[in-house]
Protein backbone atom coordinates (compact mmCIF):
# COMPACT_ATOMS: atom_id res chain seq x y z
CA UNK A 1 0.00 0.00 0.00
CA UNK A 2 1.12 3.77 -1.09
CA UNK A 3 0.43 5.77 2.21
CA UNK A 4 1.49 9.59 2.27
CA UNK A 5 1.60 11.63 5.36
CA UNK A 6 1.42 15.08 5.63
CA UNK A 7 0.66 16.30 9.04
CA UNK A 8 0.85 19.70 10.64
CA UNK A 9 2.92 20.64 13.52
CA UNK A 10 0.76 19.72 16.87
CA UNK A 11 0.93 23.24 18.46
CA UNK A 12 3.17 23.31 21.30
CA UNK A 13 4.30 19.79 21.23
CA UNK A 14 5.25 18.38 18.01
CA UNK A 15 6.44 19.86 14.72
CA UNK A 16 5.26 18.90 11.40
CA UNK A 17 8.72 16.69 10.90
CA UNK A 18 8.54 14.94 13.79
CA UNK A 19 4.58 14.57 14.18
CA UNK A 20 5.07 13.13 10.49
CA UNK A 21 7.63 10.91 12.03
CA UNK A 22 5.43 9.16 14.34
CA UNK A 23 2.40 9.03 12.00
CA UNK A 24 5.35 7.22 9.38
CA UNK A 25 6.59 4.76 11.98
CA UNK A 26 3.06 3.45 12.80
CA UNK A 27 2.31 2.93 9.04
CA UNK A 28 5.55 0.85 8.61
CA UNK A 29 4.57 -0.96 11.85
CA UNK A 30 1.58 -1.70 10.53
CA UNK A 31 2.47 -2.38 6.84
CA UNK A 32 6.78 -3.70 6.79
CA UNK A 33 6.22 -3.84 2.93
CA UNK A 34 4.20 -0.71 1.95
CA UNK A 35 5.65 2.46 0.97
CA UNK A 36 5.49 5.82 2.98
CA UNK A 37 6.75 8.75 2.35
CA UNK A 38 6.78 11.92 4.51
CA UNK A 39 5.93 15.36 3.53
CA UNK A 40 6.27 18.35 5.91
CA UNK A 41 3.43 21.07 5.79
CA UNK A 42 2.54 24.05 6.86
CA UNK A 43 -0.12 27.07 6.20
CA UNK A 44 2.18 30.15 6.45
CA UNK A 45 2.42 30.48 9.29
CA UNK A 46 4.84 28.93 12.41
CA UNK A 47 6.37 25.89 11.06
CA UNK A 48 7.03 27.72 7.80
CA UNK A 49 11.08 27.66 7.69
CA UNK A 50 11.12 23.94 9.04
CA UNK A 51 8.48 23.11 6.38
CA UNK A 52 10.57 24.55 3.47
CA UNK A 53 13.82 23.57 4.56
CA UNK A 54 12.69 19.89 4.49
CA UNK A 55 11.33 20.65 1.03
CA UNK A 56 14.24 22.57 -0.65
CA UNK A 57 18.06 22.65 -0.26
CA UNK A 58 19.04 24.88 2.03
CA UNK A 59 20.56 26.64 5.45
CA UNK A 60 19.42 27.76 8.67
CA UNK A 61 20.53 31.56 9.67
CA UNK A 62 20.01 32.24 13.30
CA UNK A 63 19.68 36.41 14.23
CA UNK A 64 19.49 38.47 17.52
CA UNK A 65 16.28 40.66 17.05
CA UNK A 66 13.71 41.90 19.64
CA UNK A 67 10.12 40.02 20.18
CA UNK A 68 7.31 41.60 20.16
CA UNK A 69 8.10 43.67 23.53
CA UNK A 70 10.89 45.03 23.11
CA UNK A 71 13.36 41.79 24.58
CA UNK A 72 16.30 40.55 22.95
CA UNK A 73 15.97 36.94 21.13
CA UNK A 74 17.04 34.71 18.87
CA UNK A 75 14.84 34.09 15.50
CA UNK A 76 15.68 31.78 13.14
CA UNK A 77 14.89 31.67 9.25
CA UNK A 78 15.78 30.09 5.80
CA UNK A 79 18.17 30.55 3.22
CA UNK A 80 16.84 28.14 0.16
CA UNK A 81 19.59 27.17 -2.48
CA UNK A 82 18.82 28.48 -5.81
CA UNK A 83 20.60 25.90 -7.39
CA UNK A 84 17.62 23.73 -6.81
CA UNK A 85 15.71 25.72 -9.00
CA UNK A 86 11.98 27.25 -8.79
CA UNK A 87 9.00 25.24 -8.56
CA UNK A 88 6.12 25.64 -10.89
CA UNK A 89 4.85 29.06 -9.83
CA UNK A 90 8.03 30.62 -8.63
CA UNK A 91 9.23 33.68 -9.72
CA UNK A 92 11.90 32.24 -11.95
CA UNK A 93 14.31 35.27 -12.80
CA UNK A 94 14.68 36.84 -8.83
CA UNK A 95 18.44 37.63 -8.91
CA UNK A 96 19.54 36.23 -6.46
CA UNK A 97 18.75 33.80 -2.88
CA UNK A 98 15.56 33.25 -1.44
CA UNK A 99 15.18 34.16 2.63
CA UNK A 100 11.76 32.77 3.93
CA UNK A 101 11.18 34.49 7.97
CA UNK A 102 8.52 33.79 9.85
CA UNK A 103 6.93 36.66 12.13
CA UNK A 104 5.69 34.44 14.60
CA UNK A 105 9.31 33.63 15.38
CA UNK A 106 10.16 36.69 16.51
CA UNK A 107 7.07 38.54 17.52
CA UNK A 108 4.95 35.78 18.15
CA UNK A 109 2.05 35.62 20.41
CA UNK A 110 3.79 32.69 22.41
CA UNK A 111 6.39 34.60 23.89
CA UNK A 112 4.63 37.56 25.39
CA UNK A 113 2.57 37.75 28.46
CA UNK A 114 -1.44 38.40 26.81
CA UNK A 115 -3.11 40.91 28.44
CA UNK A 116 -4.64 44.26 28.39
CA UNK A 117 -1.11 45.89 28.86
CA UNK A 118 -0.23 44.06 25.65
CA UNK A 119 -1.45 46.10 22.84
CA UNK A 120 -0.14 49.63 23.37
CA UNK A 121 3.25 48.23 23.89
CA UNK A 122 3.55 45.04 20.92
CA UNK A 123 4.84 46.22 17.59
CA UNK A 124 6.78 44.41 14.52
CA UNK A 125 10.53 46.10 14.71
CA UNK A 126 11.70 42.37 15.48
CA UNK A 127 10.34 41.15 12.19
CA UNK A 128 11.47 44.47 10.35
CA UNK A 129 14.75 43.77 11.75
CA UNK A 130 14.91 40.13 10.72
CA UNK A 131 14.09 41.19 7.35
CA UNK A 132 17.03 43.46 7.20
CA UNK A 133 19.05 40.58 8.29
CA UNK A 134 18.48 38.66 6.01
CA UNK A 135 18.64 41.52 3.02
CA UNK A 136 22.04 42.55 4.18
CA UNK A 137 23.10 38.76 4.22
CA UNK A 138 22.54 39.24 0.40
CA UNK A 139 18.72 37.89 0.08
CA UNK A 140 17.25 38.85 -3.54
CA UNK A 141 13.65 37.85 -2.21
CA UNK A 142 11.97 37.74 1.32
CA UNK A 143 9.51 35.09 1.88
CA UNK A 144 7.18 36.37 4.83
CA UNK A 145 5.44 33.96 6.77
CA UNK A 146 2.31 35.56 8.76
CA UNK A 147 0.61 34.42 11.74
CA UNK A 148 0.68 34.20 15.22
CA UNK A 149 1.57 37.67 16.16
CA UNK A 150 1.34 39.92 19.51
CA UNK A 151 1.24 42.85 17.60
CA UNK A 152 -1.44 45.37 16.15
CA UNK A 153 0.58 47.69 14.67
CA UNK A 154 0.30 47.59 11.13
CA UNK A 155 3.50 46.67 10.19
CA UNK A 156 4.56 50.46 11.56
CA UNK A 157 7.09 48.89 13.50
CA UNK A 158 8.55 46.81 10.62
CA UNK A 159 8.96 49.55 7.96
CA UNK A 160 10.43 51.88 10.61
CA UNK A 161 13.41 49.11 11.56
CA UNK A 162 13.86 48.72 7.26
CA UNK A 163 14.63 52.64 7.46
CA UNK A 164 11.62 54.04 6.98
CA UNK A 165 10.05 57.32 9.37
CA UNK A 166 7.67 58.24 11.24
CA UNK A 167 5.84 60.90 13.92
CA UNK A 168 4.01 60.48 16.98
CA UNK A 169 0.93 63.38 17.43
CA UNK A 170 3.00 65.78 18.96
CA UNK A 171 5.84 65.28 16.40
CA UNK A 172 8.41 63.31 18.21
CA UNK A 173 10.16 60.56 16.02
CA UNK A 174 8.30 56.90 16.43
CA UNK A 175 10.12 53.26 16.66
CA UNK A 176 11.81 52.57 19.54
CA UNK A 177 11.93 48.79 19.89
CA UNK A 178 9.46 48.01 22.74
CA UNK A 179 6.35 50.24 21.74
CA UNK A 180 3.60 49.98 19.30
CA UNK A 181 4.39 52.80 17.40
CA UNK A 182 0.84 52.79 15.97
CA UNK A 183 -0.46 53.98 19.38
CA UNK A 184 0.31 57.39 19.09
CA UNK A 185 0.70 57.49 14.96
CA UNK A 186 0.90 61.04 13.67
CA UNK A 187 2.15 61.34 10.33
CA UNK A 188 4.49 59.02 7.61
CA UNK A 189 7.29 60.78 6.51
CA UNK A 190 8.98 57.72 4.56
CA UNK A 191 8.59 54.55 3.81
CA UNK A 192 12.15 52.37 3.48
CA UNK A 193 13.62 51.19 0.31
CA UNK A 194 14.61 47.76 -0.31
CA UNK A 195 15.61 48.49 -3.91
CA UNK A 196 15.05 45.58 -5.99
CA UNK A 197 14.33 43.20 -3.21
CA UNK A 198 11.21 40.84 -4.39
CA UNK A 199 8.71 40.39 -1.43
CA UNK A 200 6.28 37.94 -0.90
CA UNK A 201 3.63 37.49 1.84
CA UNK A 202 2.16 34.36 2.89
CA UNK A 203 -1.46 34.52 4.39
CA UNK A 204 -5.04 32.89 4.60
CA UNK A 205 -6.17 35.64 5.94
CA UNK A 206 -8.27 37.87 3.75
CA UNK A 207 -9.26 40.72 5.81
CA UNK A 208 -8.97 44.59 5.15
CA UNK A 209 -6.50 46.29 7.49
CA UNK A 210 -9.62 48.40 9.88
CA UNK A 211 -12.90 48.34 9.84
CA UNK A 212 -15.35 45.76 11.82
CA UNK A 213 -13.32 43.08 10.02
CA UNK A 214 -10.26 44.47 10.37
CA UNK A 215 -6.61 43.75 12.18
CA UNK A 216 -8.17 45.32 15.69
CA UNK A 217 -11.66 43.87 15.60
CA UNK A 218 -11.11 40.43 14.57
CA UNK A 219 -7.93 39.60 16.09
CA UNK A 220 -7.10 42.21 18.88
CA UNK A 221 -9.30 40.50 21.42
CA UNK A 222 -7.27 37.43 21.03
CA UNK A 223 -3.90 40.03 21.97
CA UNK A 224 -5.36 41.14 25.30
CA UNK A 225 -7.28 44.18 23.64
CA UNK A 226 -10.13 45.59 25.64
CA UNK A 227 -13.17 46.86 23.82
CA UNK A 228 -11.90 50.07 24.19
CA UNK A 229 -8.73 49.54 23.35
CA UNK A 230 -9.70 47.48 20.19
CA UNK A 231 -11.71 50.95 18.92
CA UNK A 232 -8.61 53.06 19.41
CA UNK A 233 -6.39 50.79 17.56
CA UNK A 234 -9.08 50.75 14.53
CA UNK A 235 -8.91 54.47 14.70
CA UNK A 236 -5.04 54.68 14.49
CA UNK A 237 -5.40 51.67 11.69
CA UNK A 238 -7.99 53.83 9.81
CA UNK A 239 -5.29 57.17 9.96
CA UNK A 240 -2.33 54.38 9.18
CA UNK A 241 -4.35 53.45 5.90
CA UNK A 242 -4.72 57.13 4.75
CA UNK A 243 -1.45 58.03 5.49
CA UNK A 244 0.10 54.92 3.17
CA UNK A 245 -2.67 56.01 0.53
CA UNK A 246 -0.90 59.97 0.99
CA UNK A 247 2.08 58.23 0.02
CA UNK A 248 0.70 56.15 -3.02
CA UNK A 249 -0.15 53.32 -0.90
CA UNK A 250 -3.75 52.57 -0.99
CA UNK A 251 -3.48 49.24 0.40
CA UNK A 252 -5.72 49.53 3.45
CA UNK A 253 -8.43 47.94 2.03
CA UNK A 254 -6.82 45.20 -0.49
CA UNK A 255 -7.18 41.80 1.14
CA UNK A 256 -4.94 40.29 3.64
CA UNK A 257 -3.90 43.94 4.72
CA UNK A 258 -5.12 43.08 7.87
CA UNK A 259 -3.19 39.73 8.42
CA UNK A 260 -0.88 39.68 10.99
CA UNK A 261 -2.15 42.90 13.09
CA UNK A 262 -1.54 44.40 10.52
CA UNK A 263 1.80 43.75 8.86
CA UNK A 264 0.03 42.66 5.35
CA UNK A 265 -0.62 45.84 4.76
CA UNK A 266 2.94 47.05 5.52
CA UNK A 267 4.10 44.47 3.48
CA UNK A 268 1.80 45.47 0.68
CA UNK A 269 3.03 49.03 0.85
CA UNK A 270 6.25 47.69 -0.09
CA UNK A 271 5.34 45.98 -3.27
CA UNK A 272 4.85 42.53 -1.67
CA UNK A 273 2.83 39.72 -3.91
CA UNK A 274 0.15 38.32 -1.35
CA UNK A 275 -0.15 34.41 -1.43
CA UNK A 276 -1.87 31.36 -0.13
CA UNK A 277 0.46 29.92 2.49
CA UNK A 278 -0.63 26.44 2.21
CA UNK A 279 -0.59 26.69 -1.58
CA UNK A 280 3.02 27.87 -1.19
CA UNK A 281 4.18 25.11 1.08
CA UNK A 282 2.51 22.61 -0.85
CA UNK A 283 4.11 23.58 -4.05
CA UNK A 284 7.50 24.02 -2.94
CA UNK A 285 7.22 20.32 -1.19
CA UNK A 286 5.98 19.37 -4.33
CA UNK A 287 2.39 17.78 -2.60
CA UNK A 288 0.65 17.18 -5.37
CA UNK A 289 3.82 15.21 -6.88
CA UNK A 290 3.98 13.45 -4.19
CA UNK A 291 -0.12 12.04 -3.67
CA UNK A 292 -0.13 10.68 -7.62
CA UNK A 293 -1.13 7.17 -6.97
CA UNK A 294 -1.36 7.13 -3.17
CA UNK A 295 -4.08 4.50 -1.27
CA UNK A 296 -3.66 6.40 2.02
CA UNK A 297 -3.87 10.32 3.25
CA UNK A 298 -2.66 10.87 6.91
CA UNK A 299 -3.02 14.50 8.06
CA UNK A 300 -4.20 15.98 11.16
CA UNK A 301 -2.77 18.83 13.95
CA UNK A 302 -2.87 19.13 17.62
CA UNK A 303 -6.41 20.68 17.67
CA UNK A 304 -9.08 19.84 14.90
CA UNK A 305 -12.91 21.87 14.79
CA UNK A 306 -15.14 23.42 12.66
CA UNK A 307 -12.37 25.85 11.51
CA UNK A 308 -10.02 23.29 9.99
CA UNK A 309 -12.04 22.88 6.94
CA UNK A 310 -12.13 26.51 6.27
CA UNK A 311 -8.70 26.60 4.72
CA UNK A 312 -6.52 25.48 7.36
CA UNK A 313 -3.49 22.59 6.19
CA UNK A 314 -5.50 19.21 6.87
CA UNK A 315 -8.06 20.69 4.08
CA UNK A 316 -5.51 21.79 1.85
CA UNK A 317 -4.01 18.32 2.31
CA UNK A 318 -7.51 16.43 2.14
CA UNK A 319 -8.24 18.35 -1.01
CA UNK A 320 -5.23 17.18 -2.66
CA UNK A 321 -5.38 13.76 -1.41
CA UNK A 322 -9.19 13.16 -2.44
CA UNK A 323 -8.21 14.60 -6.32
CA UNK A 324 -5.71 11.46 -6.31
CA UNK A 325 -8.59 9.21 -5.30
CA UNK A 326 -6.61 8.52 -2.08
CA UNK A 327 -8.65 7.75 1.43
CA UNK A 328 -7.75 10.84 3.18
CA UNK A 329 -7.98 10.37 7.19
CA UNK A 330 -7.13 13.30 9.74
CA UNK A 331 -5.58 12.51 12.92
CA UNK A 332 -5.72 14.77 16.11
CA UNK A 333 -4.80 15.57 19.59
CA UNK A 334 -8.46 17.23 20.36
CA UNK A 335 -11.40 16.77 17.92
CA UNK A 336 -13.97 19.32 18.46
CA UNK A 337 -16.98 19.09 15.76
CA UNK A 338 -20.45 18.52 16.21
CA UNK A 339 -21.18 14.56 16.00
CA UNK A 340 -23.76 15.35 13.81
CA UNK A 341 -21.24 16.50 11.26
CA UNK A 342 -19.98 14.65 8.15
CA UNK A 343 -16.58 14.58 8.76
CA UNK A 344 -15.87 17.64 6.10
CA UNK A 345 -12.71 17.12 3.50
CA UNK A 346 -11.97 14.05 4.76
CA UNK A 347 -12.94 10.20 5.34
CA UNK A 348 -12.36 9.72 8.75
CA UNK A 349 -11.43 11.92 12.08
CA UNK A 350 -9.78 10.49 14.89
CA UNK A 351 -8.56 11.57 18.19
CA UNK A 352 -5.11 10.05 18.97
CA UNK A 353 -5.44 9.95 22.48
CA UNK A 354 -6.75 6.39 23.77
CA UNK A 355 -8.66 8.30 26.61
CA UNK A 356 -8.72 11.48 28.00
CA UNK A 357 -5.06 13.27 29.28
CA UNK A 358 -4.25 16.07 31.51
CA UNK A 359 -3.38 18.91 29.55
CA UNK A 360 0.21 18.33 30.71
CA UNK A 361 0.53 14.45 29.57
CA UNK A 362 -1.38 15.38 26.06
CA UNK A 363 1.24 18.31 25.36
CA UNK A 364 3.81 15.72 25.88
CA UNK A 365 5.80 15.01 22.76
CA UNK A 366 6.50 11.59 23.39
CA UNK A 367 3.49 10.66 24.69
CA UNK A 368 1.60 12.42 21.59
CA UNK A 369 4.18 10.98 18.88
CA UNK A 370 3.51 7.21 20.43
CA UNK A 371 -0.11 7.46 20.29
CA UNK A 372 -0.12 8.96 16.97
CA UNK A 373 1.95 6.06 15.86
CA UNK A 374 -0.57 3.37 17.32
CA UNK A 375 -3.72 5.10 15.85
CA UNK A 376 -1.97 5.29 12.61
CA UNK A 377 -1.30 1.69 12.76
CA UNK A 378 -4.64 1.16 13.27
CA UNK A 379 -5.93 3.36 10.09
CA UNK A 380 -3.41 1.39 8.05
CA UNK A 381 -4.40 -1.85 9.27
CA UNK A 382 -7.99 -1.25 8.71
CA UNK A 383 -7.63 0.48 5.63
CA UNK A 384 -5.35 -2.59 4.19
CA UNK A 385 -7.83 -4.77 5.33
CA UNK A 386 -10.55 -3.40 3.00
CA UNK A 387 -8.86 -3.32 -0.12
CA UNK A 388 -7.85 -6.96 0.51
CA UNK A 389 -10.25 -9.15 -2.00
CA UNK A 390 -13.14 -10.82 -0.85
CA UNK A 391 -12.56 -14.65 -0.43
CA UNK A 392 -15.78 -17.06 -1.24
CA UNK A 393 -18.05 -16.34 1.61
CA UNK A 394 -17.84 -12.64 1.36
CA UNK A 395 -14.66 -12.41 4.41
CA UNK A 396 -11.58 -10.72 3.47
CA UNK A 397 -8.54 -12.98 2.27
Amino acid sequence: MRVVVAVDAFKGCLSSGDAGAAVAAGVRAADPAGCVRVVPVADGGEGTVDALLAARPGRRVVARVVDAVGRPVDAAYAVLDDASGPRAGDAADHPGPTAVVEAASCVGLAQVEVGPDLPPRAGSAGLGMLVRHAVEGGARRVVVALGGTACTDGGLGLLLALGGSARARDGSPLGAPGTNPLWDFGALDALPDLGAVDLVALTDVDSPLHGPAGAAHVFGPQKGATAAQVAHLDDRLAAWGAALAAHGRAVAGLPGAGAAGGLGAALLALGARREAGFAHVARAAGLAEALAGADLVLTGEGRLDAQTARGKTPAGVAALGRAAGAVVVALAGAVDVDPGDSAGPFDAVLPVHPRPLPLAAALDPATTATHLAATAAQVTRLVAAARRPLAPGGRPQ
